[in-house]
């Protein structure tokens, strides 16, 4: 690999990093708007979507760039790839954290309601999902990676369960099914970022060790 190239790289996979903490940021951000009904904050994440946009294409940009110039093999160009994707699914992952912010607006905009759903628990665990894939791509870390692909399926359960308790709220609860449903969105944006979230911890064993992972997970 020429020093070029190199440095190259490394000027990618520091872009990636800073776009990395600004999504994370943005999910963390949106569920607290929404728990606190707080506009202001909701209205600053979805206007900051279009700097996300913007670093995502920029990273994206890059990459062809250094593709055409370098014409990279075997494990460079497993890096650029890999930056390809998770770049595209840290862009959906905000996209999702911009979504909860929608909802949070129209929640507070609304009569308050409680909500029936295990949304905070659901949180919680999907933002920590994030967090591991994050700190797996950063430190290189495959047992993490493995981790989170492990949680998955706990996320899941969790939006199968509120889709129930939603049922069960809205039958005896007609008259606010509009509010309630915004909370089975968010339950759904939510189950969304886990599955991003996934899709970044399979990227990261494709980046260490060549091995597509995607689909085998039992």
């Amino acid at each position: 690999m020429t020093s070029l190239l190199h440095k190259e790289l490394s000027d990618l996979q520091k872009q990636l990093l800073t776009l990395t903490a600004l999504v994370e940021e943005n999910v963390q951000l949106s569920f607290k708007a929404l728990t606190e009904r707080d506009v202001l904050l909701a209205n600053r994440l979805i206007a900051a979507d279009d700097t996300i946009n913007r670093m995502e294409v920029e990273l994206e940009e890059e990459c062809l760039k250094i593709l055409a110039l370098h014409q990279p093999v075997a494990n460079d160009l497993r890096t650029i790839v890999a930056i390809l994707k998770i770049n595209n699914n840290l862009e959906r992952i905000a996209d999702q954290a911009v979504n909860i912010s929608e909802r949070a607006v129209a929640v507070a905009e609304a009569d308050p309601i409680e909500s029936p759903l295990v949304l905070a628990d659901m949180a919680k665990r999907v933002i920590a999902m994030l967090g591991k894939a994050l700190d797996a791509l950063v430190d290189s870390d495959l047992e993490l990676a493995n981790t989170v692909l492990n949680l998955d399926d706990e996320v899941d359960a969790l939006h199968g369960r509120n889709y129930k308790l939603f049922t069960g709220y809205v039958r005896n609860n007609p008259e606010k099914i509009d509010t309630v449903l915004n909370y089975l969105t968010v339950s759904r944006h939510l189950e969304r970022i886990a599955d991003l979230a996934t899709n970044i911890a399979e990227d990261v064993i494709y980046l260490n060790e060549g091995t597509i992972v995607r689909h085998t997970i039992a």
